[in-house]
């Protein structure tokens, strides 16, 4: 838009330049000139007649050297035979036009009526002096309006590039910096303020920029977040093998028991190092990982036997509806994994003699899995925060039944590592469900 505004400035420039300059340039001598050259001619034609005008005429047709001299004759030719130039046939027309309507240019413009003589005989000459125009450019050639035109395209454009640069090189810079502000662990950097209104690339870019800047805060901070939570989980149970070996040295020990204690806790901590080692390598969805070709519907059957296995001491039975009837391309042993933290969590939570549902439904988009359990459920300002790794509801702290609060965390990462994604929700009648997607990508053709 900018160059349109550009080019439209100088082209209008040039030519209101052109017509002011070729209007003096034409004009103006040319009624300075026709009074004296007529008044010449007029002189020679009453001394020595036609002849002798024709012999004035041909020595001083081109005595003006930007123009060309014409005398018409009362028959509409000129006396020396010439034929007349398109101007000034043109000229010629107007002024016939004028002559026979003295009003048709109005009293306006009186200097447009070309200058006549009569000679002694009673006949009358009009006299023409009309500017010359030998080049192919016309009215370009005259002098002053190349250099003019050439200036008005050097300012016009010189504003038009400063401006532009100015534009473009103040996000250009503001960025520039805010790169550098990165690169210092200075996170808290922003560059698209003022810059709401742009639509333009840059002003994407900065925008994009802010974006990036903001995610990387935020894995810093879940980062910063991560390490505490884990050398929180790591510290408790390293206390409470450092109380039963103070207990185990304390006569009389029961080093049976404290040896126990101790197995219980080492177990703990591998199995916690082991969920953390393997949320790591699934973080992020390029991770790589082996995949295969295996049946759904047995591998949830396989994970609702267990269930049903654990729940059987409250109860609780694990109920399927629907199928899959489909085969996924993936890792086995992780979509396993994701779908047992979620439904050993329902057991776990739900009531004594409160069934478990899992609904499994295949669409165009993929698969579908709903495991809703008839638990207390989770408060709303908590669905979002559930699957982040070591994050407990204040109700399920307690991690004889809260677990370590990282299996959630693994069935967000396997199921995002998969093009898919998991979902928490309260049910509208009670419990909680969370839902877990599988892409059609993630299916085997």
């Amino acid at each position: 838009m900018l160059f349109w505004v550009a080019m439209a400035l100088i082209v209008g420039g040039s030519i209101a330049i052109t017509f002011t300059i070729a209007a003096h340039e034409y004009e103006a001598p040319e009624l300075q000139r026709r009074p004296s050259v007529a008044i010449q001619a007029s002189g020679v034609l009453m001394h020595g007649g036609l002849g002798a005008l024709k012999n004035w005429l041909n020595a001083n047709k081109n005595s003006i050297a930007d123009r060309d001299l014409y005398i018409i004759g009362p028959d509409g030719a000129d006396i020396l035979g010439r034929r007349l130039s398109p101007n000034a046939a043109h000229r010629l027309e107007y002024f016939n036009r004028d002559e026979l309507n003295p009003r048709a240019f109005g009293d306006s413009h009186p200097s447009r009526a070309a200058p006549q003589i009569v000679g002694t005989d009673g006949e009358v000459f009009t006299v023409l002096l009309m500017p010359r125009r030998p080049s192919i450019f016309g009215a370009l050639s005259l002098p002053g309006i190349s250099l003019t035109i050439l200036c008005i395209a050097l300012i016009v454009t010189a504003f038009t590039s400063w401006w532009l640069a100015r534009h473009l090189s103040a996000p250009i810079r503001r960025i520039q910096e805010g790169a550098r502000a990165l690169a210092s662990e200075n996170l808290d950097v922003r560059v698209s303020a003022g810059l709401e209104g742009r639509r333009d690339e840059l002003a994407v870019l900065a925008r994009d920029f802010d974006a990036m800047a903001d995610r990387l805060r935020a894995n810093r901070s879940a980062i910063t977040q991560l390490l505490r939570d884990i050398s929180h989980e790591l510290r408790s149970p390293l206390a409470r093998m450092r109380v039963a070996v103070g207990l185990a040295r304390q006569p009389p020990a029961d080093l049976s028991r404290q040896l126990d204690r101790l197995e219980r806790e080492i177990e703990r901590l591998d199995s916690l190092i082991s969920q953390v080692l393997r949320l790591a390598r699934l973080h992020g969805t390029d991770a790589p990982f082996a995949r295969e070709t295996f049946d759904l519907d047995e591998m949830i059957e396989e994970v609702m036997r267990d269930a049903n296995f654990e729940g059987a001491v409250k109860n609780c039975r694990v109920r399927l509806q629907g199928a899959a009837s489909t085969a996924v391309n993936g890792n086995r042993d992780l979509l396993r994994s994701a779908i047992e933290n979620v439904l050993r969590n329902a057991v776990r939570y739900s009531p004594q003699d409160a069934p478990v549902d899992v609904s499994v439904a295949r669409s165009d988009s993929g698969v579908v899995i709903l495991i809703r359990d008839c638990g207390p459920g989770v408060p709303d300002t908590d669905l979002e925060r559930i699957f982040e790794p070591f994050y407990r509801v204040a109700e399920s702290r307690d991690r004889d039944t809260g677990g370590e609060g990282i299996g959630l965390a693994i069935t967000a990462q396997v199921m995002k590592a998969h093009g898919g994604s998991a979902q928490a929700a309260n049910s509208q009648g009670g419990g909680f469900e969370v839902r877990l997607n599988l892409p059609a990508g993630a299916l085997a053709v």
